[in-house]
C-alpha cells in the first residue's frame, strides 16, 4: 500500500433502517472499484459484507463488516451495520469509531424508525453526516419527498450534490452538482457510464443546488464570504477546501441519489467521499488522541469476532501515531496488561490481508488479542495514558430463560456463553439469585434466536428456552405478633427456644430492620444473633409462595429459655415458627416489578400501542413528539412484557422500538395474585 498519511484515510459507517441497501451499496462499492469481479445479491446470500452462516440464511445483516480499499489514492473503511432494531448496538459502535456517518433513506420507504435512531447517534457523537437516497430505480421513488423529509426531520444543512435523472424505471443516471455534469449510464448493471451535459430540463434545478452549496461552503471563511457576498467568483480550490470543512462540521450533510442493484451514480459517490469525505486530520483529536503519526499510539476496540478460520479477532480504530507488527507488543490500559502481536488485518468481509504498521485513521482487526474487550483502550506501555469513553449500547429488552438439554450442554455452557457475551455487548446472561433462572436477555427474539443458533453451530451448546419467571415479593400490610415455642425431648440434652416476635410494615423499598427489644434477659443475649440470623434466612422463601418477604421490621421483645436445652439452633427453629405464623397474620400480599417503558413509534400507530398498554395493566405517564415519531412513556408490570417486543414489531410493522428499565416494586391485583399463588404451589408439589 505504499507509505499512507491520516490525512489519505476515509472511514464511514453505512446505516439505515433495514432493507434500505446498505450492502449493497457496499457491495456495489467494491464492485464498481475492481476489488470483487461480480456483485453478489443479499438474496443470494453472497456478498462480500454478509459472510456469516445467519446472515446468509436470513438475508439481513446482524452485525458490523468491515471493507477495506483503495480508491483516487485514499484507504477506504466502509462499516456495514446492521439496520434492524434488534442489532442497533452494533449500529451505534460503528458510528463512533467512524469518521463519517452516511445514512441510507430508501427513496420509497422514505425515513424509518431506524433512520432516525442512526441520525441520533450521529447527533449524540456529532459525527459529520452524509445521506445517501437509495432505490432509486424501483417504482414510486420519490427522490424531493424524501430529501424534503430529511431537511423537516432532521437538518436543514442536508444539501443534495448530486441529482437524479429520472426515476423509478427511467432512473437513467446522476447530475453532479459541483461538477455541473450529467453521468449516463447502461441499464445492465454494470456500472459503466458517460458523461455529458446536464439535461436541459435540469439546469436549473442543478444551478440552484450548487448556489446553496456554495453558500454553506463560504461560512467557514469570512474572507470567501465577503468575496462572495460582493459578487466576486470563488476559485475551485478555496470551494473544495471550504466545502471540506463544512462537511466535517456538519454545516453541509450531503445527499447523494443512487440505485446499488441497478449500480447507477455508486461510482460517483466513491468520488466525492474520496474528495471531500473529512479525513482524521480534519475531524482533529479525540480525547486527547491526536491524529499525527508521530504521536503516542492509542486505539480502541470496538468490535469481537470469532472466526472459524483465524480464531478470536478484536478490531480497533487507530487515533493517533503508528504500531508495527513486527517485534511489538501492545499495551491493554483497562487491564494493564501487554500482549504480543501477531499481525495486523486489513480485513474485507471474513477476508483479511497482513500488513505490516498501522497509523492513525486505520480500522483493522488483531488475531489472538486474549485481554481486549469491546470499549477498551488500546496502546504501548508508557504511551498514551487515557482510557477512551467506553461505547454505549443498548439495554436488553427481551429475555428467557434458559436450560441446557443435556448434562454435557450444561458442563459447555458457561464457556461458550462468556465467549458469545464477549462479542456482542447488546447481550447479558445472568443467574436470578431469586428464580433460579439462567436468564439471557438481547434486543428481541430474533437476536436471542441468532445466539442460540451460534450457541449450537461454534461451540455444540444446545439450549431450551422458557418464559423467564417474574422475581416476585412478598410483605405485609398491618402489625402482628406471633409467639414461636420450639420444644423438643430426646434423651440427654433437648432442644428448647421460646420468641415473641412483633411484626409491622415499612414503607416500599425499605427493606428489612431488625428489632431487639428484648429486657430483663428474657432472652439471652449470645442467643438474640440467631434469632436475627433465623429471620434473615427464612424471610428468603416467605410463606404465601415461597417469594422474599421484603420492606418489614421484625421486634423481638420476649421470650423464654432453658439453662441447658437452649442453643442458637433452638432459637433459630423457634424464630421460624414464629416468622411463618406472624406474616401469615399480618395481611401478606404479593408485589411484582413494575418497569419505566418508552416506546418510539410514527403517530398513526399512536392509539394501538397505548391501547396495548391499558391491557397489560400498563399507565401511560406521557407523551413526546419527534418529528413524525411520538415517545409514549408508561409504566407496566414485568409480568406483561417479557414478549412486548415482538408485540410491538408485530403491532407496528416493524417499525416500532422501546426501551425499559426496572422503576419499583407494586401490590399485584388480588385476582392475579391468586393465580400466581396457585401456580408457585403446583410447581412445589410437582417438584416432590
Amino acid at each position: 500500500m505504499g507509505v499512507r498519511k491520516p490525512e489519505d484515510t476515509r472511514s464511514f459507517a453505512l446505516c439505515a433502517h433495514g432493507g434500505a441497501g446498505k450492502t449493497s451499496l457496499a457491495e456495489a462499492m467494491l464492485f464498481d472499484n475492481g476489488n470483487i469481479t461480480r456483485m453478489g445479491s443479499v438474496q443470494n446470500g453472497n456478498t462480500v459484507s454478509d459472510f456469516q452462516s445467519e446472515e446468509q440464511k436470513r438475508n439481513i445483516s446482524i452485525s458490523t463488516s468491515l471493507m477495506t480499499l483503495e480508491r483516487k489514492g485514499k484507504t477506504f473503511y466502509i462499516l456495514d451495520a446492521p439496520g434492524y432494531a434488534d442489532f442497533t448496538g452494533e449500529m451505534s459502535a460503528a458510528i463512533r469509531v467512524a469518521d463519517t456517518a452516511v445514512i441510507l433513506v430508501s427513496s420509497v420507504g422514505g425515513i424509518e424508525v431506524q433512520t432516525s435512531k442512526a441520525w441520533e447517534y450521529a447527533e449524540h457523537h456529532n459525527a459529520p453526516v452524509s445521506f445517501v437516497i437509495s432505490k432509486m430505480d424501483r417504482e414510486n421513488a420519490d427522490f424531493d419527498k424524501v430529501l424534503a423529509d430529511i431537511k423537516s426531520q432532521f437538518s436543514n444543512n442536508a444539501l443534495p450534490v448530486f441529482l437524479p435523472i429520472g426515476s423509478a424505471d427511467k432512473f437513467t443516471g446522476v447530475v453532479d452538482v459541483l461538477k455541473g455534469k450529467a453521468y449516463m449510464y447502461k441499464p445492465d448493471g454494470s456500472g459503466k457510464f458517460t458523461e455529458s451535459e446536464v439535461p436541459a430540463d435540469m439546469v436549473s434545478s442543478c444551478e440552484s443546488a450548487k448556489e446553496a452549496l456554495i453558500e454553506a461552503a463560504v461560512e467557514m471563511d469570512d474572507a470567501l464570504m465577503e468575496k462572495y457576498l460582493e459578487g466576486e467568483s470563488i476559485s475551485d480550490s478555496d470551494l473544495e477546501r471550504t466545502f471540506k470543512q463544512a462537511v466535517a462540521k456538519r454545516r453541509i450533510m450531503p445527499v447523494a441519489a443512487l440505485s446499488s442493484t441497478m449500480n447507477i451514480g455508486v461510482p460517483q459517490f466513491m468520488d466525492f467521499i474520496a474528495d471531500y469525505f473529512p479525513s482524521p486530520v480534519d475531524i482533529g483529536a479525540v480525547e486527547g488522541a491526536e491524529p499525527k503519526v508521530d504521536a503516542p499510539f492509542s486505539a480502541l476496540c470496538f468490535k469481537i469476532l470469532a472466526d472459524a478460520f483465524v480464531g478470536k479477532l478484536s478490531f480497533m480504530r487507530v487515533y493517533s501515531g503508528k504500531l508495527s507488527s513486527e517485534g511489538s507488543n501492545i499495551y491493554n490500559l483497562n487491564q494493564g496488561e501487554d500482549e504480543r502481536i501477531s499481525s495486523f488485518k486489513l480485513m474485507t468481509g471474513k477476508d483479511g490481508k497482513d500488513v505490516k504498521e498501522v497509523i492513525a485513521g486505520d480500522i483493522v482487526a488483531i488475531p489472538k488479542l486474549q485481554s481486549a474487550r469491546v470499549g477498551h483502550t488500546l496502546t504501548t506501555k508508557g504511551g498514551f495514558s487515557t482510557q477512551f469513553k467506553p461505547i454505549e449500547f443498548p439495554k436488553p429488552v427481551y429475555s428467557v430463560a434458559v436450560i441446557a438439554k443435556s448434562r454435557a450442554d450444561e458442563d459447555k455452557l458457561g464457556n461458550a456463553i462468556s465467549r458469545i457475551l464477549e462479542e456482542d455487548c447488546s447481550l447479558t446472561f445472568e443467574k436470578n439469585p431469586e428464580t433460579r433462572d439462567n436468564v439471557l436477555s438481547g434486543m428481541g427474539d430474533m437476536h436471542i434466536d441468532i445466539v442460540l443458533a451460534k450457541m449450537k453451530e461454534r461451540y455444540g451448546v444446545e439450549l431450551d428456552t422458557k418464559t423467564p419467571q417474574v422475581p416476585y415479593r412478598e410483605t405485609i400490610r398491618k402489625m402482628s405478633e406471633a409467639q414461636g415455642k420450639h420444644k423438643k425431648q430426646s434423651g440427654g440434652h433437648g432442644q428448647y427456644g421460646d420468641v415473641y416476635i412483633r411484626y409491622r410494615p415499612l414503607e416500599r423499598g425499605a427493606g428489612f430492620e431488625f428489632i431487639d427489644s428484648v429486657v430483663g434477659g428474657a432472652v439471652p443475649r449470645n442467643f438474640i444473633p440467631a434469632v436475627e440470623k433465623g429471620l434473615r434466612e427464612y424471610m428468603t422463601a416467605g410463606p404465601l409462595a415461597g417469594f422474599p418477604v421484603v420492606d418489614f421490621s421484625a421486634e423481638l421483645y420476649y421470650g423464654s429459655y432453658h439453662d441447658v436445652d437452649s442453643s442458637e439452633m433452638s432459637f433459630k427453629l423457634a424464630t421460624r415458627l414464629s416468622f411463618r405464623k406472624g406474616i401469615m397474620d399480618a395481611n401478606p400480599v404479593l408485589l411484582e416489578p413494575v418497569m419505566d417503558v418508552e416506546v418510539t413509534v410514527p403517530e398513526r400507530f399512536m392509539g394501538d400501542v397505548m391501547g396495548d398498554f391499558n391491557s397489560r395493566r400498563g399507565r401511560i405517564m406521557g407523551m413526546e413528539g419527534h418529528g413524525k415519531l411520538q415517545v409514549v412513556k408508561a409504566q407496566c408490570p414485568l409480568a406483561e412484557m417479557f414478549r412486548y417486543a415482538i408485540i410491538l414489531r408485530s403491532m407496528t410493522s416493524g417499525e416500532g422500538s422501546f426501551s425499559m428499565e426496572y422503576s419499583h416494586y407494586e401490590e399485584v391485583p388480588g385476582d392475579i395474585a391468586k393465580k400466581v399463588i396457585a401456580a408457585h404451589k403446583k410447581e412445589d408439589e410437582d417438584e416432590e
